[in-house]
């Protein structure tokens, strides 16, 4: 089994994460930048510890040992591209070699090649979050370092109200598409396990 750590452990998209790799028998270390506030994370397997993913020297005392990295990290406050060169240099340096990030399908293609966002009809009030995920993005894209990474967002929403379906498949940005937490945790976990997409950003949805 491998050792994953998870930044960003305390919110749905990491709690999801933390339970699917728990469920599958590996070992977790849930980051977070307040463990008294997640008392109920810890658990089998499961170890929660006190971390900032934009400080280097963080990413790389707590990825030491661990197999596989997931940013889960969801922060207006928080600067994406900072996040991304965090992780491109603390991962590598604790011998970590491949990273899921739980991405925005605002930026993710649509059929047509035209990012969600930039699509007739689309919300525009979060757009400076869109586009500061979309400069995270940029920043992983443009890195030379050894790091297998991949970003893995929902095709389009999530779907608060369903839970584990274990069934999924990759589609292209649709404001229509929905998948629950939990499968799109089986989808970030499936590529740990068995990778098939590498350096790209990848949509899933919940399959009938």
């Amino acid at each position: 089994m491998s050792q994953i750590v998870v930044f960003g452990a305390g919110g749905r998209a990491g709690r999801a994460a933390v339970a699917e790799a728990r469920r599958r028998g590996h070992g977790v270390t849930a980051v977070v930048r307040d463990p008294g506030r997640h008392e109920g994370l810890a658990g089998d397997r499961v170890s929660v510890a006190a971390g900032e993913v934009t400080t280097v020297d963080s990413v790389a005392a707590l990825s030491a040992g661990h197999d596989a990295a997931i940013c889960a990290v969801y922060d207006p406050a928080v600067s994406y591209a900072d996040v991304a060169r965090s992780l491109l240099d603390g991962l590598p340096r604790a011998g970590v070699t491949r990273l899921l990030v739980v991405g925005l399908a605002s930026i993710l293609p649509t059929a047509d090649g035209v990012a969600l966002m930039d699509t007739p009809g689309y919300p525009q009030e979060y757009r400076s979050f869109y586009l500061d995920h979309a400069a995270g993005a940029a920043v992983l894209r443009g890195s030379t370092v050894d790091l297998d990474w991949l970003i893995v967002s929902p095709a389009g929403d999530v779907d608060h109200g369903s839970g584990r379906t274990g069934r999924y498949r990759q589609a292209p940005a649709d404001a229509a598409s929905r998948v629950s937490y939990a499968d799109l945790a089986v989808a970030l976990l499936d590529e740990i396990d068995t990778p098939k997409h590498h350096r790209t950003h990848v949509g899933v949805e919940t399959a009938s």
